[in-house]
């Protein structure tokens, strides 16, 4: 199951998050949430490592929220 995800993660970082690059949306953070989320599952397993991932996106995403 980890390789599976972490197949998923490298088959986004390479087809669909180029293209939202050529759009102008770029991640400022470093690793980006993708990057974070693989190594995560990578070191921690496939649910604790996607709750980290799933915890890292909704914070950088909630950063960038304006009310």
């Amino acid at each position: 199951m980890r390789s599976v995800l972490v197949k998923i993660i490298e088959w986004y970082q390479k087809k669909i998050s180029p293209s939202l690059a050529n759009r102008g949306v770029n991640c400022k953070y470093y690793p980006t949430c993708s990057e974070y989320t693989k190594q995560a599952i990578l070191k921690y397993g496939c649910i604790i490592g996607t709750l980290k991932g799933l915890v890292r996106i909704i914070t950088v995403s909630y950063t960038h929220l304006t009310l």
